[in-house]
């Protein structure tokens, strides 16, 4: 057991990552009933990840996200009735139902934004960082993409600032083989996508992605040594989805993966190793937590097909300092 973590510590993290598990199940029964519209891309396989990175964060420190972003903005504290709700595009959600799946933000909790462009999030958390660097707060910030952006421009171009300014920033590879479709093998001759570090002069390191204390602990490492001042480290955790790219792809017939290797990482899952392994430490009871998120999740789907969509004369509400040339003022 590790000696910094109490059974309630453990307990938290199970708890996350079930969450996160039974979010996107739950947000699948949803898209087929078409009370959410369109596709989403679901997390399924990859919450040992969020869960150990957000886990080594406080609540202070920020995280940008991804297209694949519910498990990251629940793992960092998400309101998950807000986020279901904001998936259904309801006045009560996050963004007030205007940002969906892709565009999830709450900045009271750090969370500065999923991103449907392919790692844009990641110049973002350096602004976030850099501002942290003027103000003195040592605050961090996690930026998460996946092996499908590691050969964007902006994120190379991203790791070189924060390496040369020495930014507080973690960059969080979740490589999970594909970007879409197309394998990490066919993007890059590189063995470990951690290797890449090397070239902006920043420390880097691989750790299997479905194990959620590996994960804690060399993000907890890179976390304290970029609050203290030693700059931006780069984490490329090896995880996998268990499931399609996005929720439609079932249905479109594309096969780039065999069933024997999604068999072999389902037997790594970390929601059935993790629980496993509290067991055999005589930790809490999982099924006690599985019970708990269960209910929490019911309440969640209540709240979000209760709320009110948002009501047309709130349309411009944030796009625009003032009303648009040509449309009247608020209220007139």
């Amino acid at each position: 057991m590790p000696q910094d973590m109490d059974k309630d510590r453990l307990i938290k993290l199970y708890r996350t990552m079930r969450l996160i598990r039974r979010f996107e199940e739950q947000i699948v029964d949803l898209v087929n009933r078409n009370e959410i519209r369109g596709n989403t891309h679901e997390y399924v396989g990859q919450e040992a990840v969020a869960t150990g990175v957000c886990d080594a964060l406080r609540p202070d420190d920020v995280i940008t996200s991804t297209h694949r972003g519910h498990g990251h903005v629940l793992a960092k504290g998400a309101d998950p009735r807000r986020v279901l709700a904001e998936l259904m595009g309801k006045s009560t959600g996050c963004n007030r139902g205007r940002g969906g799946s892709m565009h999830v933000a709450d900045l009271s909790l750090g969370i500065f934004g999923a991103n449907g462009i392919v790692g844009a999030g990641v110049p973002i958390a350096c602004g976030a960082a850099f501002a942290s660097k003027l103000e003195g707060t040592k605050r961090v910030a996690a930026a998460f993409f996946g092996d499908g952006a590691i050969n964007q421009g902006v994120v190379l171009e991203a790791m070189n600032l924060a390496s040369v300014w020495k930014l507080p920033v973690l960059f969080v590879c979740e490589n999970n083989l594909y970007g879409a479709t197309l394998p990490i093998r066919e993007a890059s001759t590189i063995e470990k996508l951690s290797e890449r570090a090397a070239g902006f002069g920043m420390p880097g390191a691989t750790v299997d992605g479905m194990d959620v204390l590996a994960v804690r602990e060399a993000a907890s490492q890179a976390v304290e040594r970029a609050r203290s001042g030693g700059g931006p480290a780069f984490l490329e955790c090896e995880t996998y989805r268990f499931v399609g790219h996005f929720t439609a792809e079932k249905y479109r017939g594309f096969k780039y993966r065999t069933e024997e290797e999604i068999a072999a990482w389902r037997k790594r899952d970390p929601l059935a190793t993790y629980p496993a392994w509290l067991k055999q430490q005589g930790v809490g009871d999982p099924a006690a937590v599985d019970a708990e998120v269960d209910a929490s999740l019911q309440q969640a789907v209540a709240f979000a097909r209760e709320s009110p969509q948002p009501l047309p004369d709130e349309a411009l509400d944030g796009m625009y300092v003032t009303t648009y040339p040509g449309l009247p003022a608020r209220g007139s």
